[in-house]
Formats: structure tokens, C-alpha cells, sequence
């Protein structure tokens, strides 16, 4: 491969997508201020679905920057409630409030890919995914965030549907990746169409 693929993410479930996929890639975790990025953005009325794609850029753009020629992925991923954004949770408090709030109810995950190459955007996608929780018991939850705190408090919406997470879950419609973080299949696409992998 005579370009090289750089995931501008310190997620390790990304880097076992690409992995998984074949992919070759090195890791560079972009640092950026996400938080003050997702206010601003807030302020501005921005959707959440422009919110993750701008994410995404933001973290391509700072490590392309720096690696010219390479192809950079940045990616990010949100979870609209009604159109309120939900982050991932600070304490194991806010975890279960935000579990309570959406249960019996729907929500969708977006979640948003955008490759950089010499300092400008080639390529970007933004996947979604509609999920329903299951109404569980105030009990389970309480259990549920007490057993997986560790894990969950890396997840928006403070659940993992690759862990325990999925017994929340009554419905989901839309591709497992996109539940994962990444527009896998429409990114392999493109790599392929692209060269980049063999196809």
C-alpha cells in the first residue's frame, strides 16, 4: 500500500474495526478540545449530525496537518435524544439519569467519518442509527450502571451494545458499525474504489 492510513482516534474498538477489516493503519490521536468544539456548536444551533461530522473533521484536519500525503480518519459519534445531544457521562449519577430518560424510548446514533489527505477533505460520511430501549426497571438500571461503570463511561448514552448494553435494547434498525463508531462498509468502499485496498 502506497498510501499510508492514519486513525486520528485513541478508540480502541476503531482500531479493532480496521483491524478486523485488514485495514492497514498506524494510530495518531488528534488532540483537540472536543468539549469546547460541542459548545460552541450548541450555541450556534448546529444539528447533532453537523456536530459529529464537524468533530470528525476537526481531529482529520490537526493530524493531516502534520502528515502530508497520508490519508487521515477522523471520527466521532453522538447520540441525539429528541434533538438534545447526550455526552458521555461524568459520573455514574448522570449515567443512570440519562439510561432513565430514554427508556421505553427511541433515540438514534450518528456517527460520523471524514478522511483528510494533504490538509483538505476527500471524503466524509455520516451514518445513523435508530434504537429503542427496552422500559427496564429503575432496579436493573441502578445494577446495570453499578456492574459497567468502568466501560460505559466511554460510551454516549452510557451503554455498550457490544457488552451488556444490548439487553437495554428492544429495537434497532440501521448497520452494527455505525453502532460501533464508524461507517465501516461505505469507508471500505471508498478505500477500495480508491486503491488504497485491494478489491
Amino acid at each position: 500500500m502506497s498510501v499510508p492510513i492514519l486513525l486520528a482516534s485513541g478508540s480502541a474498538i476503531r482500531a479493532q474495526l480496521l483491524e478486523n477489516a485488514g485495514v492497514p493503519f498506524l494510530v495518531q490521536t488528534a488532540r483537540v478540545d472536543e468539549e469546547t468544539a460541542k459548545r460552541a456548536l450548541l450555541a450556534e444551533n448546529a444539528s447533532p449530525r453537523d456536530i459529529a461530522d464537524t468533530l470528525a473533521e476537526m481531529k482529520a484536519r490537526k493530524v493531516s496537518d502534520k502528515n502530508p500525503g497520508a490519508m487521515v480518519l477522523g471520527c466521532d459519534q453522538v447520540l441525539d435524544f429528541d434533538g438534545q445531544l447526550m455526552s458521555k457521562p461524568e459520573t455514574p449519577e448522570q449515567a443512570l439519569a440519562q439510561l432513565k430518560a430514554m427508556r421505553g424510548k427511541r433515540h438514534m446514533l450518528l456517527s460520523a467519518a471524514v478522511i483528510y489527505q494533504n490538509a483538505q477533505p476527500v471524503w466524509r460520511h455520516v451514518g445513523q442509527v435508530r434504537l429503542r430501549m427496552r422500559a427496564s426497571s429503575d432496579a436493573y438500571l441502578k445494577d446495570y450502571v453499578a456492574r459497567n461503570w468502568n466501560s460505559i463511561r466511554h460510551a454516549v448514552g452510557a451503554y455498550k451494545l457490544e457488552e451488556e448494553g444490548v439487553r437495554l435494547f428492544a429495537t434497532i434498525d440501521g448497520d452494527y458499525f455505525n453502532v460501533l463508531g464508524m461507517p465501516l462498509l461505505e469507508l471500505l468502499n471508498f478505500l477500495a474504489v480508491k486503491g488504497v485496498i485491494d478489491q
